[in-house]
């Protein structure tokens, strides 16, 4: 019987450094067609499902957490996990998340990508083997630019066999939409001890095992938002009124 998942760990202690708004506040705080990132994200995964949403922040963690906790929909719950060293890269960031998620299956998403609702819902009922991941691919063409800004993955019947920003042999886009296995966590100590601070350098461990599978999100709109014309796109895209 499918277990559906309703608990995601939202990564949202980074700085944002490529985001350079002229008061270095954290992008999360930053409005999007008048609603924060931040709140975009958990409105996103409430509508999908998710009524339990730990949420690890670092830069600037209290503004973070207090627009969390008067913004987010009504209804879910919100842990907090710190990350005190949110200026290494985010598989630290997941890691912080451990011992709050214990050993159910969870969603982790993004606090800065934008996704549509449908896309991790359908996810979340996937029914799949306990050690088995799951992330979102967008494997419709794009530009070199496009792909030069996104992390990349190979699949070969459908599992993800490599990840990275840099792969050369590609397929697919990560959208940073995920459902895990706590086995996650084993995986991101064992690149943290390759010196892998990253959360592909953890998914990498689970590919070389064949425990991540990619699911292909259709014509689903999906967002990275990592710099002010990520954040023009994005209100493109998601339909801002024309001036």
């Amino acid at each position: 019987m499918t277990r559906i998942v309703s608990r995601a760990v939202i990564l949202a202690a980074g700085n944002g450094d490529r985001f350079l708004n002229p008061t270095h506040d954290s992008k999360l705080l930053q409005p999007l067609l008048g609603r924060a990132i931040l709140l975009r994200t958990l409105e996103a995964a409430h509508e999908a499902g998710i009524r339990t949403a730990t949420i690890v922040v670092g830069y600037q963690a209290e503004r973070v957490r207090a627009l969390a906790e008067t913004g987010a929909p009504p209804g879910m719950t919100l842990e907090f996990a710190v990350n005190p060293e949110w200026r290494l890269e985010n598989g630290v960031s997941a890691l912080a998340a451990r011992d709050l998620v214990g050993q159910n299956r969870f969603a982790l998403l993004m606090g800065d990508h934008v996704f549509e609702p449908p896309v991790l819902q359908r996810m979340l009922h996937l029914d799949v083997a306990p050690d088995e991941s799951l992330l979102a691919v967008d494997a419709r063409p794009v530009t070199r630019e496009q792909a030069d800004e996104a992390t990349k993955v190979r699949r070969s019947g459908g599992r993800i066999v490599a990840i990275g920003k840099d792969l050369a042999d590609y397929d697919a886009l990560d959208t940073g939409v995920f459902v895990f296995s706590p086995i996650l966590f084993e995986a991101l100590e064992a690149a943290r001890a390759l010196g892998d601070t990253t959360l592909s350098g953890g998914v990498r461990q689970l590919a070389r095992r064949g425990l991540i599978r990619g699911v292909e999100i259709g014509n689903a709109t999906w967002c990275d938002i990592d710099t002010l014309s990520d954040l023009a796109a994005a209100e493109s895209a998601l339909g801002a009124p024309s001036a």
